[in-house]
This record gives C-alpha cells, structure tokens and sequence, in this order.
C-alpha cells in the first residue's frame, strides 16, 4: 500500500501550476496490468484522471469504486474522477468515489442544482471539486460553479469516446474559459483542463490557448520514452 502525502484539496492546491500539469487518463492504460502501468508512470504523472460513467449520461460503462479503491492503494498520486452520470445518482456517486479515494470530483455542470450540491458535498466530505462541459453546452454554464470549485475542465471532442479529433471550437472556449475564470477573481485558485482530442499536435493549441492541463491518453500511455515526452509537455509555454 502507498501513503499519500497530500490528499483532497491540499493534494490540488499542490499541483504545480509554473508548468502543464501531467495528468493521465487511466482509460488508456492496460486494465488487465493497471498495477504494471501505473508504476510506469508514477514518476511521471501529477495527477491520475479516470473517468466514470453509467451507460445513461455517455455510452457504456467505465471504471467502479471498487477499482478505484484498489488504484488509490498502489499510488501517491492525486486521483481526479469525472464524474460522467445522470443527476439523480451524481450525489450519491461522488460520495462512493471520494470513500473509494478521489481527491477531486469532477461533475458535468448539465447536472445542474445537483451538480452544485455535488460540488458542495465532495467539500463536505474533505474532498476538492470541479466543473465539466460537454463540447455542446455554452461555456458560461461554468459561472454557478466558480466560486465552488478548483477545477474547470473543457472536453474538446464529443463525450465518452476515444480516438476523436479536437473540434475547432476547443481552443476559442478555453480562452473564453480563463476570461470568466479571470473575471470571477480566480485565475489564481483555478486550474483549467482540456480533456479530449490530445495529440502531440494539438497540445502545444491548448496549452497556447490557456490550459493548465491536458487529459493524457495515447499521448503518454503509447510513447516507449515517457520521461523525454513529459520534458517536452513541461516545455510548452502558455499564452502571454
């Protein structure tokens, strides 16, 4: 078992925010080796995202508490669940995720009241929370939402399915992202995250664009030199 030497909000508080956070979608790992593959990356990773969801909300099933619980056992990491479910179970889920182990709980902001209970409910219980958009849904939706949260995440491509390239409306609602993020006086207290279409291409756009983090796949799961492709993601530079 590994201790964690930060949890919940604190371990959020900590990540760093001088470089692009490295933050690894456990969606793109081998299931049947997530032990071997999470000591790959545990050098290398900030924060481990992985992504539930109810069949209802997004197609198919994807990742339990159980599991969960088990991942937490085996890293010191912090770990981000989006939460990818219908409004009447996402309470009731973000307190089985934040017992199971999450440090943060991501919830869609299309949730809406019980999205901002959520939200609520994750602090309550000595957890972090975060807001997420569907690539469809405007990007003031977020506004509820600031003064709840430490994590605004965008998708940048249709939800719940891999392999998709970035939608060109991507980068234009980050950068209105950190517009209302700066606007609500929390620019210092927020990080922003895109999640979806993350390709060695497309990353140094979204970075350029205002992101602290992007959701890491392929990217990093299907790269044999891990360690020289996270010194090249350090080394993007944000927008002046």
């Amino acid at each position: 078992m590994t201790s964690k030497a930060l949890s919940g909000p604190a371990a959020i508080a900590a990540l760093p925010r001088d470089r692009l956070i490295g933050e690894f979608s456990l969606w793109s790992a081998d299931l049947a080796n997530m032990e071997r593959d999470l000591k790959r990356i545990e050098a290398h990773a900030d924060l481990h995202h992985i992504d539930v969801a109810d069949a209802r909300f997004t197609p198919g099933f994807l990742f339990f508490p159980d599991m969960v619980a088990r991942i937490a056992k085996l890293t010191a990491k912090p770990i981000h669940v989006h939460l990818m479910v219908e409004a009447e179970i996402v309470e009731a889920q973000t307190r089985q995720f934040i017992e199971a182990g999450a440090d943060l709980v991501t919830i869609h902001a299309e949730n809406g009241e019980a999205a901002l209970r959520a939200a609520r409910l994750a602090h309550a219980l000595g957890a972090e929370a975060g807001v997420v958009l569907r690539l469809e849904t405007p990007v003031t939706a977020i506004v509820p939402f600031l003064p709840e949260v430490a994590f605004v995440t965008l998708l940048g491509t249709s939800i719940g399915v891999k392999g998709q390239s970035l939608s060109e409306q991507a980068c234009p609602r980050l950068i209105e992202a950190r517009a209302l993020i700066r606007k609500a006086g929390r620019e210092a207290d927020i990080i922003l995250a895109a999640d979806g279409g993350i390709r060695h291409e497309t990353v140094p756009l979204l970075r350029a664009a205002g992101a602290d983090t992007v959701v890491l796949g392929s990217l990093a799961f299907g790269d044999p030199d891990l360690a020289q492709r996270m010194a090249w993601l350090h080394g993007l530079k944000a927008a002046a």
